[in-house]
């Protein structure tokens, strides 16, 4: 009878060291990331840390549309990601540029957020109550393009005003009184609890978000196909197919992340079967001139075939002088 003092003992698997996620330091970036650690973790048994990194975009005072846009709030976690100092990093998938990195893998794009703008406005005005002469700000020309259209068309006066910063540096616009109000992401606001200070959700047949907005992005090195595998349990192919045509529609209009580009591609049920629904728009910032379409195809089955229905819609819009409204495009 073997004495039980002396049973070799068996010893658990060494524990794996934590997942380092890359984040930027922001309030939103940061919330969406703990989101996104938290299901990460359930997935994979493993701890999760998160990284901060400090992007461009998150150091330079400059409008978006100086510094370029495209890339400004993402080439610092990629280039972690691509050194090794993170397994993978959570973006906003509008900041993404719509060329596919080198060494890099687009993991999962999960379920998508509200992808609607959201007014916040003292007094809790709508667009349309808006007194006479009222500045609204916004960083985005996409969204000083429609807005401005918008009151134009309704006989309103307003002024848009370009300005940075987080969205308790914004808000705080409105609050001081400095601006009548201020135009950001539905998702954003909700994703850290303070959508219920929005006043108004604007439609998107009024202004269509960025290509891509509401949605998030985990990218991993294409090194790492037993992480990729493990992220893309988060993938929603809905919301993946979604905006894959969106930003189709932006790479073939030759457009960056700053450009005054909107579009938005829903699925819609037509009796037995499903459409995807692509809804585009390019306008000079002053909302003079608009070039707004939309096109509707079967539902895609593949990536591929949602960039096809984005490439066909920029051809149409092209045709009818998007190209002109754009400003700088890029190379």
């Amino acid at each position: 009878m073997t004495d039980p003092a002396h049973t070799p003992r068996t010893t658990d698997a060494p524990a794996r060291r934590p997942l380092r996620l890359g984040t930027r330091r922001s309030k939103l970036a940061m919330a969406q990331s703990g989101m996104v650690a938290q299901q990460v973790r359930e997935l994979t048994g493993r701890d999760v840390e998160l990284v901060e990194i400090t992007t461009y975009g998150d150091v330079s005072r400059e409008s978006l549309a100086q510094i370029g846009g495209t890339g400004v709030f993402v080439s610092a976690l990629r280039d972690a990601l691509l050194a090794g100092d993170i397994d993978f990093a959570v973006h906003s998938l509008k900041d993404l540029p719509t060329a596919a990195p080198d060494g890099l893998t687009l993991a999962a794009v999960p379920v998508r957020e509200d992808p609607r703008d959201a007014l916040v406005s003292r007094g809790g005005r709508t667009f349309g109550t808006l007194p006479a002469g009222a500045k609204i700000g916004t960083g985005s020309p996409r969204r000083m393009a429609q807005l401005n259209a918008w009151a134009r068309s309704h006989g309103l006066d307003i002024e848009t005003v370009p300005i940075r910063g987080n969205v308790d540096t914004r808000i705080g616009y409105v609050t001081s009184g400095k601006l009548d109000a201020v135009v950001l992401a539905a998702a954003g606001l909700n994703r850290i609890g303070r959508l219920a200070e929005a006043t108004e959700l604007i439609a998107a047949d009024i202004v269509l978000p960025a290509p891509g907005q509401g949605a998030l992005a985990v990218e991993c090195a294409a090194s790492d196909p037993e992480l990729a595998a493990q992220l893309a349990e988060l993938d929603d192919p809905g919301t993946r197919v979604a905006v894959t045509a969106e930003r189709s529609l932006l790479a073939a209009l030759e457009a960056g992340c700053s450009a005054p580009v909107g579009a938005l591609a829903d699925l819609v049920a037509d009796g037995q079967a499903t459409e995807l629904r692509l809804r585009g728009v390019v306008g000079t910032t002053d909302g003079t001139e608009l070039v707004q379409m939309s096109i509707t195809g079967p539902a895609p089955a593949s990536d591929d075939e949602a960039r096809a229905l984005g490439r066909e819609l920029a051809a149409e819009m092209l045709a009818k002088g998007a190209a002109g409204l754009m400003g700088e495009r890029t190379p």
